[in-house]
């Protein structure tokens, strides 16, 4: 069997595109030429329409390339559609993008060497945030060329992203549906904390990164104030960290505990019977540590040393005393309520285990059980750790050490170190009863890998507990694949639902829509811009803007841009100008503001005639001059001269830019700044204020004033709503969150600029952004700006385009993107938001390993399609134990065995029948066998 082609394989740098890849890449071709996806969407199999399939498509991040996760994910995306449009129903796939959150924020400190939120704000938010505007897409254009060619259709044109400010305005829309029912609130509760992101996480983001790590767990005397023997308290934790906060001491009031005595090492000292230390612990613990010991005499031996047992107490007699803190610092410093701390509590989750010594210690910012039992003591919730993980400058001996670093093996830095050095600190002043090493699970932050702090904080949080029997019951209803997935992993955890963080002390995220008046307390929650735009300050001013008069240069109908030209208004002109100043007579104009071109001079002279205004009503401005360009464009045509041959796209006009012009964008900055600054001007205030400039710039004003993006801009244009000469309309105008385009922007830091108020007071944002699964949750009504109001195919209160009939998603997502999903679906219309879900498991290496860059430990899915064509990966991904949740080792020798043994078979028929056809025609009632 010498000599057969695949005896040997050649390895080379480029692959060669295998005949299967390119009669695939033919088929894509063709489905592009003839729009095959449209039309399949317009007329789907069948005469006529069914109805609609509804499906969601959850958005990926497009900060890097397609991976085999998303290739999996896409192919049951695109098969179950394309099943049901085969079937005859309408199946829209928009795309969407995932643009927000903590991972791309993460992204950006990376490549501007930044380490802290502190760096951040000194770099500046509004930098940061544009370095994260202008990486969120990097690889959109990719993504664009990938997904086609594994075979997938989706809408990547009328796609969606979460950053759109329209998508925004529909997330303030669902906020202030749940405040309005009463499922919002504000709270100061102990949350998982990552210091180095600066953040809190919500439950489901804790319980992606549980990690077991190595720690130190140590037992601690707390000396007792009146204890006639001066005995200690001895307390167990595994966050010595927490020490230097400790506040309190807890038992369980219904155990026994036992004094017992230290005898002394000197066998002089020991005859006397005397103990040299005293300590309480509980007594069922004491025993199991001795039993261990197998030490059955008088004198009990622990750890190498002696001790008698003195007496036997309930906890109840330790209830209320009082006992000196391991540490002095927090003694030292000045807070309310200091007079309940440091003393023994009673605490129910006291437990006798296999570990401790029965009673624990309080740091009541540190601990969820830890807080709710101090306020109901009143013992004061203090902090000695800030929110960047660091010890307060008052913990003397560790100021400034960060209390759970992230391990760095090329720095030595470990989780540890600051443990150890309280560990030693305990030791040199007598305080270090016992410490050993354990090993637990510990939570790290899902993202960056820094182990995550218990730590008190305030926050807004949506309560999911009060509608759990509800979100149960709905997701009964849904059917599962697999449906393990549905009843266990996802119905348990809907089951012990707990209130949902929703946000985020970060940057790069939808703000909170959240206002608070600092006289009275109160918080003002908008749903919607118009709702916002109702609290800013008014200038009284009425705006109206008009087009010059019919020019010279209009007859023509070339360029005319120099400020110097000779280029007045026809006779036709000076009678469309009077007959819009007859028109604007009843709006009492007050003052007339117009471009100081002459077509434009001349049309505002002959309106202040008309209208019987003084000369000193007439004002000139160069703000609002036509568009500056170059010397070569004079006298030429506006469409065939200068657009059609320099932009070869709408968003070209706005970014493209030409030596000695401007672009489209940059008139419309002018033309902003203009009207910002006209609008704030004290001079000017409850003036009705005429401004006259050209078609162009015109067109900009209008789109800073409704803070259009470049996409509104184009559906205006295309619209038809270019002014004509001498035509007017009233600018309704009120101040926006901007950027520096005057483009509508909710994102920090143009939210926080804009003034608010209330009955004369200014109101104060909260300054927080949303949980980017929050946004994900609103996907249905984001990337339809819905705001309530029913739309031809959205109108979820009557069913129609919710629930969904398919989505799917990885099995991360089921305390992900299923669960904010159903959460925000029952919480606005009583339902889960989907019918039908597919739950794959994870692509791994074939090693079993995680998917490496760095160790390139899989082939590149772009080579493996040119070689064995992507027909073969999607029949081999969907044929796979991961389409029922389980995980699958990556083979491409088993995709290329597929290729050879299914796609290439397939091919042969066909190419068998081919070598054979007669032309015999093709019948459906043929009783040959082979037919048949």
């Amino acid at each position: 069997m010498h000599g057969r082609e695949n005896d040997t394989v050649e390895v080379v740098d480029t692959v060669e595109k295998s005949d299967v890849a390119l009669r695939e890449e033919a088929i894509q071709a063709f489905w592009q030429e003839h729009d095959v996806f449209n039309t399949s969407v317009v007329t789907p199999a069948g005469s006529e329409p069914k109805g609609d399939y509804v499906f969601y498509d959850g958005p990926p991040f497009a900060t890097g390339l397609p991976h085999y996760g998303h290739i999996l994910a896409g192919t049951i995306k695109d098969a179950i559609p394309r099943f049901w449009t085969m079937n005859g129903y309408r199946v829209r796939r928009k795309w969407g993008w995932d643009c927000h959150g903590l991972p791309l924020e993460n992204l950006i400190e990376k490549k501007l060497g930044l380490a802290t939120k502190r760096d951040i704000e000194e770099y500046g938010v509004k930098n940061f945030n544009e370095a994260a505007r202008d990486a969120v897409m990097e690889y959109a254009d990719d993504w664009k060329q990938i997904v086609p060619r594994m075979g997938r259709w989706a809408d990547m044109e009328d796609d969606y992203k979460t950053m759109d400010s329209t998508y925004t305005e529909s997330v303030w829309w669902v906020f202030k549906q749940l405040h309005e029912k009463g499922l919002v609130f504000e709270g100061f509760k102990t949350m998982h904390l990552c210091p180095r992101c600066g953040t809190t996480l919500s439950n489901f983001e804790v319980n992606q990164g549980y990690k077991d790590i190595k720690d130190i767990a140590v037992t601690v005397t707390l000396k007792l104030v009146d204890d006639p023997d001066a005995a200690s308290l001895l307390v167990w934790t595994t966050t010595p960290w927490t020490l230097p906060g400790n506040l309190a001491a807890a038992v369980n009031k219904d155990f026994e505990y036992v004094k017992i005595g230290e005898l002394p090492t000197l066998d002089e000292a020991k005859g006397k019977g005397e103990c040299v230390n005293f300590y309480i612990l509980a007594k069922d613990r004491f025993e199991k540590l001795i039993l261990n010991d197998g030490n059955d005499f008088e004198w009990k031996l622990l750890d190498g040393k002696e001790y008698k047992v003195f007496e036997t107490l309930k906890g109840s007699d330790l209830i209320g005393m009082k006992y000196e803190p391991p540490f002095p610092w927090l003694k030292e410093q000045q807070f309310d309520g200091k007079e309940n701390a440091w003393k023994i509590l009673h605490a129910d989750y006291v437990e006798i285990g296999e570990e401790g010594t029965g009673a624990v210690h309080i740091a009541p910012a540190f601990g969820e059980d830890d807080m709710v039992l101090a306020k109901e003591h009143g013992v004061p919730i203090v902090h000695h750790v800030n929110e960047s993980g660091h010890f307060k400058d008052w913990v003397v001996d560790f100021a400034g050490q960060l209390v759970k670093p992230k391990d760095d093996d090329d720095s030595g830095v470990t989780h540890l170190d600051a443990d150890i050095e309280v560990v030693k600190k305990l030791k040199e002043i007598g305080k270090l009863f016992k410490k050993e090493n354990i090993t637990h699970s510990y939570p790290h932050c899902w993202r960056c890998d820094t182990p995550l702090l218990n730590y008190a904080t305030t926050s807004w949080f949506v309560d999911v507990p009060s509608i759990k029997d509800q979100l149960v019951t709905n997701n009964d209803g849904v059917h599962w694949v697999p449906d393990h997935v549905g009843t266990n992993r996802f119905g348990k955890w809907l089951e012990g639902a707990r209130d949902w963080a929703v946000s985020r002390q970060r940057y790069w995220g939808a703000p909170l829509p959240i206002w608070k008046n600092p006289e009275t307390g109160e918080y003002k929650v908008f749903g919607s811009l118009e709702e916002l735009k109702q609290y800013v300050p008014k200038s009284g001013n009425q705006y109206f803007v008009m087009r010059h008069g019919e020019s010279e240069s209009n007859v023509k109908g070339v360029i005319s841009a120099n400020i110097d030209n000779n280029d007045s208004i026809t006779d036709e002109g000076k009678k469309q100008v009077q007959k819009t100043a007859a028109e604007l007579k009843d709006k009492n104009i007050d003052l007339i503001i117009a471009s100081p071109f002459m077509r434009t001079r001349q049309t505002a002279e002959i309106l202040r005639e008309v209208l019987g205004l003084p000369e000193t009503s007439l004002l000139f401005d160069q703000a609002i001059r036509e568009y500056d360009l170059s010397d070569e464009y004079e006298g030429k045509k506006w469409h065939d001269d200068y657009a059609k041959q320099n932009f070869a796209t709408w968003e070209d006009r706005f970014t493209k830019q030409l030596d000695g012009s401007e672009n489209r964008r940059d008139v419309m900055k002018r033309m902003g700044e203009f009207l910002y600054k006209l609008d704030s001007n004290p001079d000017f205030s409850g003036k009705n204020i005429l401004i006259i400039s050209h078609g162009g710039p015109i067109a900009t004003l209008r789109a800073a004033a409704n803070g259009w993006s470049v996409e509104e801009q184009k559906a205006d244009y295309d619209s038809g709503r270019y002014f004509e000469n001498a035509q007017w309309e009233q600018l309704h105008f009120t101040p926006l969150p901007h950027n520096d385009n005057f483009e509508l922007d909710f994102h920090r830091p143009y939210i926080d600029e804009v003034v608010l108020e209330e009955n004369g007071v200014q109101l104060e944002r909260v300054p927080d952004v949303f949980d980017c699964w929050f946004e994900s949750g609103s996907m249905p009504y984001g990337q339809r700006h819905f705001m309530g109001q029913a739309q031809s195919d959205f109108d979820p209160q009557n069913g129609v385009g919710l629930p969904a009939q398919f989505i799917a998603e990885g099995l991360d997502q089921t305390r992900g993107w299923f669960y904010s999903l159903i959460v925000l679906g029952t919480a606005l219309f009583g339902k889960s938001p989907y019918e039908n879900v597919i739950v794959n498991g994870l692509v791994l290496a074939e090693d079993g390993k995680k998917m490496s860059k760095s160790l390139q430990n899989y082939p590149d899915p772009i080579d493996l399609a040119n070689r064995t064509g992507v027909d073969a990966m999607r029949l081999y991904l969907l044929s796979s134990p991961i389409m029922r949740g389980e995980d699958l080792n990556f083979s491409e020798k088993e995709v290329l065995e597929l290729q050879r043994k299914n796609i290439g078979r397939l091919h042969n028929v066909l190419a068998m029948y081919e070598m054979f056809a007669d032309g015999t025609e093709a019948r459906a009632d043929s009783t040959h066998i082979l037919d048949q």
